[in-house]
């Protein structure tokens, strides 16, 4: 008899223990994520950035802030729309660095550097045209409603 409360304990133990572990594995994730913020030409692969460096035109862009950051006469300037000079740029076509560090501008010349041979380079996937689910939450994704209407349906269960 004893031997069975000691074997229903550390049963007890070990599932709370693995529920505990899924339990901060999920809050893990949803802290260190920010997949559903991300912009829709935003690059796949990564389930957190900071900020994106467009080679292109030597843009940074905020994913938390929405805002770009980019030279103006000399001076770095943050603004929620890209300058008039980049209008025609096309966001799904082109290369995006993740830079996951604070204030990136500080350290252009480096970045300019490394990544200048990214321009006019066309081959990352976007977030807009991935199948992998896990986008699905991006609401600017094209299955973001789909997904919604599953999540709805999910939590009824």
């Amino acid at each position: 008899m004893r031997n069975l409360l000691v074997l229903i304990i550390l049963l007890f133990i070990s599932i709370n223990l693995s529920t505990s572990t899924t339990l901060n594995a999920q809050i893990s994730f949803s802290v260190n994520s920010n997949l559903d913020i991300q912009p829709a030409w935003g690059p796949t692969g990564y389930d957190h950035v900071e900020y994106y460096y467009l080679p292109d035109t030597e843009v940074y862009y905020s994913v938390p802030q929405h805002l770009y950051y980019y030279q103006n006469r000399g001076r770095w300037t943050s603004s929620v729309n890209l300058p008039y000079r980049y209008r025609s740029y096309d966001f799904y076509n082109s290369y995006k660095v993740v830079v996951n560090e604070k204030n990136p501008w500080k350290k252009h010349k480096s970045y300019k550097e490394k990544y200048s041979s990214y321009k006019d380079h066309h081959d990352q996937q976007t977030i807009r045209d991935s199948r992998d689910s896990k986008y699905f939450a991006n609401k600017n994704h094209p299955q973001h409603k789909n997904w919604v209407k599953q999540q709805k349906h999910l939590k009824k269960k």
